[in-house]
């Protein structure tokens, strides 16, 4: 019998950034610096961010303030 296991959810930038109240610029310019969450690149060119890497980098946001 096999199970089904469901991949990490994905979040598009768009969601990201109403999630934060920010800019998709502020965003793009978070990632550049490199002081954004980590992305994915799709081969359409298009970003994702898993919902887990989000969630550790606002901790790791919250430590450093």
């Amino acid at each position: 019998m096999t199970v089904a296991v469901r991949p990490a959810q994905k979040l598009t930038v768009d969601e990201v950034c109403t999630e934060l109240q920010i800019s998709r610029s502020t965003f793009y310019d978070w990632c550049q610096k490199g002081r954004g969450p980590r992305c994915i690149r799709l081969p359409n060119g298009s970003l994702r961010i898993r919902r887990g890497d989000f969630e550790n980098w606002l901790m790791d946001c919250e430590d450093s303030s």
